[in-house]
């Protein structure tokens, strides 16, 4: 798979969890940290089709929120 090498300025803080959080999974800071990007835009693209549904057809109700979150309380957590 093609990669594109680039250069990222991160917070101390925030580079030595990443660093942590990578070793713990036994992947390159690069491989975990290209991971939770693309988690970071799966999450971004949902946020938007919800957006662009309830555009359409109103926001969902409190009833439709709470079943939504008895699903996801059954999925496993990764």
């Amino acid at each position: 798979m093609p990669v594109k090498k680039l250069s990222v300025a991160l917070e101390d803080s925030v580079a030595d969890r990443a660093s942590e959080a990578a070793e713990r999974r036994g992947l390159s800071l690069s491989a975990w940290l290209n991971a939770a990007a693309e988690r970071a835009l799966t999450i971004e693209a949902g946020l938007a089709a919800v957006a662009d549904w309830e555009a359409e057809h109103g926001t969902f109700t409190a009833d439709e929120l709470a079943w939504a979150d008895s699903v996801l309380d059954m999925m496993p957590v990764r």
